[in-house]
């Protein structure tokens, strides 16, 4: 069984969180720890999430990482100490074989889901493919983006709707694309709570975001039928080194998913 149908078959829903770029072992670390203990006492399949390098910045001298190696060092020691899977995006073909030495999940990013180069190196990897849905792209789209893995051999793939873009600096999220890709794409469907409620292209260069609306966001995808959820987090949101305007902070995870599990729970209750 592949990665994602085992998450999967564990029942609920099953959870992809962690700060939004490794910027350093204290922190991976204390966050991961922190959300492995919810998640196993709330029965939450977890997979631990990290960038081990931004490529995607809107200014120059914006913080991009702490180095490739390191990162990714990093990222696949907190997941060996957990025993929890770990994701990570990658940017350009050669990076697949790289980062897939230590992540057991590689991230296509949204902007870069139409990139065929980019797909199938990651796909020829054999690792488990999660490619976010472009925010230019209708939902059943996707399933164009979920046959170049495919076409590899490679079965192991989710997509994650992370909005849709709504004029220059703004986006979101058609909670119909769940169920439209779960049919078009026959995967496993991931919303993603967190960059959902960014604010791109600010005059400043700096994304902004609606963080106290990520709750709304979570509830809804969760009421919809999502297999997963995607959630950056951090100790201290405001000291981050990317996106912090949009993360929830890390004392907020964990209210927050025991009310996400007794919807959930709910809406299970009527489907017996």
């Amino acid at each position: 069984m592949n990665t994602f149908n085992q998450l999967k078959a564990q029942g609920g829903f099953f959870l992809l969180a962690g700060p939004c770029v490794i910027e350093g072992e204290e922190m991976a670390f204390e966050t991961g720890r922190r959300i492995k203990e919810i998640c196993t006492r709330l029965d939450i399949p977890f997979v631990f999430k990290g960038s081990y390098r931004k490529a995607n910045r809107s200014r120059l001298d914006s913080f991009s990482g702490i180095g490739d190696l390191k990162a990714l060092a990093i990222l696949n020691a907190v997941g060996r100490e957990l025993g929890v899977p770990v994701v990570t995006d990658i940017h350009e073909p050669e990076e697949a074989v790289m980062a897939a030495d230590f992540a057991d999940i590689l991230q296509i990013p949204a902007f870069l889901c139409r990139q065929t180069d980019l797909l199938t190196a990651a796909a020829r990897t054999g690792k488990a493919i999660n490619i976010k849905k472009g925010q230019f792209l209708a939902p059943e789209s996707m399933r164009f983006a979920v046959d170049k893995i495919r076409s590899c051999g490679n079965d192991d793939v989710a997509v994650t709707d992370r909005g849709t873009s709504f004029g220059y600096g703004d986006l979101i999220v058609d909670f119909r694309g769940v169920p439209m890709m779960q049919k078009a794409c026959a995967c496993p469907v991931i919303v993603d709570c967190t960059h959902s409620l960014q604010q791109p292209n600010t005059s400043s260069g700096v994304t902004g975001g609606h963080p106290e609306l990520i709750e709304t966001i979570a509830r809804a995808a969760v009421a919809t039928g999502a297999d997963g959820l995607f959630m950056e987090t951090h100790p201290d949101p405001a000291s981050a080194k990317s996106d912090g305007a949009n993360m929830l902070r890390l004392d907020l995870l964990e209210g927050l998913l025991e009310r996400l599990v007794a919807i959930r729970r709910t809406i299970d209750s009527f489907d017996k």
